[in-house]
């Protein structure tokens, strides 16, 4: 375990994942059948972690394919305008195209459209992995999409291999979006393999309850997986988390906020927990700062642009005592 905080502590973080165009409708409250405007920016879960990172002073790298049209270097470039390194970004011709999300500012019946024909995110081979100076980074993330598909899951577990050779421990969001998968038995064996080579793992009930068979076998699991020397991080909505590591678990509660949509809070949640860890906080207030970078995006439109500074961060959190 020791090893493991000692990685994130470097501040240094590979992601593997993907980068896509979120559009979200304009101005806030407007449903996405009735705008006149859309405002797009970068999305996609390992890329919004990427940001997230540097956008509280870490530094990430993604490894990702995008797609050799206007919409992949619209990708590219918000990823460099957040301070992420693209060294690792591949572009691919034909008819391979980065993801798009479609969604809105507003609770009210909220809807999201994600288009995922021919997913060039899932083009990433052993080739490019073995490309990354695992030696160079303080610890491997991946989201679970990654798994949903060859050639970038044979690739993943690879990277893994390489993490583990080059002796820099390795983070699992497991990230489980049905609609990317052929079957949910293909998902539940790839993703608890994903878990069983993983160091850290980070996931709602409702993930570690399918990885286990039934949601009322999530937290068993969880704990189950944190005996065997791992950390885990066991989110449950607006109940808060538990985190589990060492025979020792720690509840945690949330920082309440009028929410004007649901989705990027798991990726800032992410990012925001791996820098407080990586600035030298216990993981009960690292938690508690990854909660309020969830609460901070869900409050804002967008994904990527609504992650916080640290500056905003702090600011937030002299704002909202708590959590619940």
């Amino acid at each position: 375990m020791s090893a493991l905080i000692e990685g994130i502590r470097k501040g240094n973080f590979v992601v593997f994942g993907r980068a896509g165009m979120d559009m979200f409708a304009d101005p806030q409250g407007t449903k996405a059948e009735h705008a006149e405007v859309f405002r797009a920016d970068l999305g996609g879960s390992s890329a919004n972690i990427c940001a997230g990172l540097c956008k509280l002073g870490m530094q990430s790298a993604l490894v990702t394919s995008v797609s050799d049209d206007t919409v992949g270097r619209f990708c590219t470039n918000k990823l460099k305008h957040y301070g992420v390194d693209t060294q690792y970004v591949t572009v691919l011709g034909g008819e391979y195209r980065v993801s798009l999300a479609v969604y809105e500012s507003t609770m009210d019946d909220f809807q999201l459209c994600i288009y995922r024909n021919n997913a060039v995110d899932f083009q990433v081979t052993n080739t490019d992995v073995d490309k990354v100076d695992y030696g160079a980074f303080g610890a491997l993330i991946t989201a679970g999409t990654v798994f949903a598909a060859e050639p970038s899951r044979g690739s993943t577990f690879r990277s893994f291999e390489n993490a583990r050779a080059a002796g820099i421990p390795v983070i699992f969001d497991i990230d489980y979006r049905p609609y990317s998968w052929p079957s949910p038995q293909v998902a539940a064996e790839v993703l608890s393999r994903a878990g069983e080579e993983s160091d850290m793992i980070v996931g709602n009930d409702e993930e570690f309850g399918f990885m286990a068979g039934g949601i009322e076998k999530g937290l068993d699991k969880a704990r189950e997986l944190a005996a065997s020397g791992k950390l885990i991080i066991y989110k449950m909505g607006h109940e808060g988390a538990i985190t589990l590591m060492d025979g020792e678990e720690i509840r945690t509660g949330i920082y309440p906020v009028t929410a004007v949509k649901p989705n990027g809070a798991g990726d800032s949640f992410m990012a925001g927990m791996l820098a407080s860890i990586a600035e030298g906080r216990d993981l009960r207030e690292s938690v508690l700062r990854g909660s309020a970078c969830a609460s901070i995006v869900v409050s804002k439109p967008g994904c990527a642009p609504s992650m916080p500074t640290t500056a905003g961060l702090e600011a937030f959190l002299q704002d909202h005592p708590g959590p619940t």
